[in-house]
């Protein structure tokens, strides 16, 4: 209970900067991406990627998501969003690679592979959870707060009316529902190789747990969203997962049991975001393709 007490201190900050979304979020999610850098390099030992390359990757991504959203950058809404966002992306993954293989040249006799460790971090990383702050910033109906009189005062806040909270919900809610099916009607192993733990039921379990609380979150908080929620919930519960079980694979490759210490009882940040890192970019898109071809901004 004390363990999990602790971990529940430790994801609290995580909670808070949902809610308040905006530049909170850009700057909670740009330093969760930068601990999980860290794990991430050290558990490759003496043969982690280039760090300096995945902090500029990370550095560039985040300075010019800021320059879009300056005043007279990329029109509001999730179009001009998604169209600013996809050509910044795009110029940043270019810009990502260069670096990438520039770091080869300076490895000397070291393993090429750690060159390939350093274009996956900054993918796996760096790109996966940038989407977080996409969702957050095309498909949130902010609250404003005025600190005073003129717009330019506003104080702007997410709250619950945010769809960054379905990213969470579809991602831990499989994970907690997972866990609870498997352990009272677990029989079946899943995928033994990888996660010896996880069983054909726990996954079943997961994708409905993640059903119900998207539908209720979304019933509560995102009413006109409702049936796009749903969607979510059943991809979501198949997609963490697939997360869950990818960094599961990696670190057996590894040769480690968790990226690391950080939160008691669950290793380190990478380790709890990892089905987060899939469900995110899952979340964008899928509202994405529904306000385009629905005709609705949500």
């Amino acid at each position: 209970m004390k363990t999990r007490a602790k971990s529940a201190l430790v994801m609290a900050p995580l909670l808070i900067i949902v809610f308040l979304g905006g530049y909170f979020l850009i700057a909670g999610v740009f330093l969760l991406s930068l601990y999980a850098l860290r794990e991430y390099s050290a558990a490759f030992g003496e043969k982690k990627p280039t760090s300096w390359a995945l902090w500029a990757s990370l550095a560039i991504l985040y300075a010019g998501f800021l320059a879009i959203q300056a005043p007279g950058g990329v029109p509001a809404g999730p179009a001009g969003l998604f169209m600013g966002s996809y050509f910044w992306v795009l110029c940043w993954l270019f810009v990502s690679l260069v670096l990438c293989f520039v770091s080869t040249l300076s490895m000397g006799k070291k393993d090429i592979l750690q060159g390939m460790a350093t274009i996956v971090g900054v993918i796996y990383i760096n790109f996966l959870a940038f989407h977080l702050v996409l969702v957050d910033a095309a498909f949130t109906q902010p609250l404003y707060v005025s600190g005073g009189e003129g717009p330019g005062l506003a104080f702007r806040i997410s709250g619950l009316h945010s769809y960054v909270w379905i990213v969470m919900l579809a991602a831990f809610g499989t994970d907690i529902f997972a866990y609870l099916t498997g352990k009272l009607l677990g029989r079946h192993k899943l995928i033994p190789s990888v996660s010896p733990n996880k069983t054909v039921e726990g996954s079943i379990g997961g994708v409905i747990g993640s059903v119900v609380l998207c539908g209720l979150f979304a019933r509560l908080f995102l009413p006109h969203g409702l049936a796009v929620c749903i969607v979510i919930g059943i991809l979501g519960g198949i997609v963490s997962q697939l997360g869950d079980l990818s960094a599961s694979a990696m670190k057996r490759r590894l040769g480690i049991k968790d990226w690391g210490t950080l939160i008691p009882g669950h290793g380190g940040v990478l380790d709890r975001i990892d089905s987060l890192l899939f469900t995110a970019p899952l979340v964008f898109y899928t509202l994405t393709l529904n306000a385009f071809f629905m005709g609705s901004a949500l």
